[in-house]
């Protein structure tokens, strides 16, 4: 995966205020490139140094092995659940996730702007490492 893409996913993520979260697809639509898959891969291998809990599956599921250190953050940050988070904390069972509804995040104009900005930088990037060097020069 192009590093101009981790570092554009990885940017969106760690604008994501505490108590909000976004989907996979979210994030790819917000930044008009990619998918769910692209935008958990990017999570997955590079996301540990951004609030990566902020950004999960559809379902409102936290990533796979770390549903416990997910909760906590989601409970100290205050993060919309649903499901029987108490139970699973108290004996690890139990079935629990994000309201998505509740917490999906809605960019003000201001972060819109810095949005459009990672994104506009991505598609150059993106454009420039696709055009061959001699169609690059006018």
């Amino acid at each position: 995966m192009r590093t101009e893409y981790v570092e554009a996913v990885l940017e969106l993520a760690a604008m994501v205020p505490a108590g909000s979260a976004l989907a996979y697809g979210d994030v790819a639509e917000l930044l008009g490139s990619g998918g769910p898959r692209q935008i958990g891969s990017v999570m997955s291998h590079h996301g540990s140094a951004v609030p990566w809990w902020r950004i999960l599956k559809a379902n409102g599921e936290a990533p796979p092995g770390h549903e416990r250190e997910a909760l906590t953050l989601y409970l100290a940050e205050g993060t919309a659940l649903l499901g029987n988070h108490a139970e699973y904390l108290r004996t690890g069972e139990g079935r629990w996730r994000v309201d998505l509804v509740a917490a999906r995040w809605a960019p003000s104009e201001p972060d819109f702007e810095r949005i459009d900005a990672v994104a506009e930088r991505l598609e150059r990037e993106l454009h420039k490492l696709s055009v061959p060097d001699d169609e690059m020069t006018v």
